[in-house]
């Protein structure tokens, strides 16, 4: 993998890694303060501020009342660099393979009398059964802050050990009351970010506030697990040539060993070029 590794990212003084990943071992799930400071949360702002009131939720468990942004990095260089920022990777370096991917990144704004979301786990379309490894880890980021009254993420914690037979409990008559009584709402401030790892059982709460709840999601997968975006088709390659080589290898622009990754036999930042074709195209026709 291009850029830094787990054992060269530059961390700011003072940011305990090795306390988060004892924590996300031992509970599945961490925070992070002061993720964001007072510019970034502002920069945030302005740049979602045109992008809202555009999408509503379809259903459920995206939320009749919740807006939803998706394709998130590719609307902004502050979308970027939250995605990328050393302290979140290298916590991610812990879990996850090097090369892994970015999964999905949107914004999410719950407004108020919208309903508590579903007991889910963010990996659960990876169709291996548990106990098992996290294939992917999930970000939540308080744009607004987090509490109990307008839509905090409630988590159980240590249900990321959890096998399939509880989960199948979870599901039955009477789960969700269960599982509420171990629950923690993930209170935190603006600015902040929650992770977890893909197998901790979490929902959207309820926002019974009279504002809205800002707030974005950054998940992240295994080099060789297929990603909820498809971002080859979401970001326009002249875009994605601008950013970081640590964001093109999280968007998918890099090899993993052996070969996976490759286009027709080339590396794929190959393709970032401005008059890039593959090989097939360039050939000349049959006469």
């Amino acid at each position: 993998m291009d850029g830094a590794g787990p054992a060269t990212r530059q961390l700011p003084a003072g940011f305990e890694a090795a306390g988060h990943i004892g924590r996300l071992r031992r509970d599945g799930y961490t925070i992070v303060e002061d993720y964001l400071g007072a510019e970034g949360l502002a920069a945030f702002r302005a740049a979602l501020a045109p992008l809202l009131e555009t999408h509503r939720g379809r259903n459920p468990f995206e939320g009749q009342a919740t807006e939803r942004v998706y394709t998130l990095v590719a609307r902004g260089k502050i979308f970027e660099d939250i995605a990328s920022d050393p302290r979140l990777l290298a916590l991610l370096d812990a879990f996850l393979r090097p090369g892994y991917l970015l999964s999905a990144s949107h914004a999410i704004c719950i407004h108020p009398g919208e309903a508590a979301q579903s007991l889910h786990f963010d990996d659960s379309f990876y169709p291996i059964p548990r106990p098992r490894p996290a294939i992917s880890m999930s970000v939540i980021g308080a744009v607004d802050p987090f509490t109990d009254r307008n839509g905090a993420t409630v988590i159980i914690p240590g249900s990321h050990e959890w096998g399939d037979k509880e989960l199948a409990a979870l599901r039955g008559p009477g789960g969700r009351e269960r599982a509420m009584k171990s629950a923690v709402s993930l209170a935190m401030p603006a600015g902040a970010i929650g992770l977890f790892q893909g197998t901790l059982v979490h929902g959207a709460g309820a926002n019974r506030s009279h504002a809205p709840r800002l707030a974005f999601t950054n998940q992240y997968c295994q080099p060789w697990a297929r990603t909820q975006e498809n971002f080859f088709l979401g970001v326009p390659r002249e875009r994605v040539a601008a950013m970081s080589r640590q964001m093109q290898t999280l968007l998918g622009y890099d090899i993993i060993s052996p070969f996976m990754g490759m286009v027709t036999a080339s590396h794929p930042r190959k393709s970032l070029a401005p008059d890039w074709l593959p090989p097939i195209l360039r050939q000349a026709p049959p006469g």
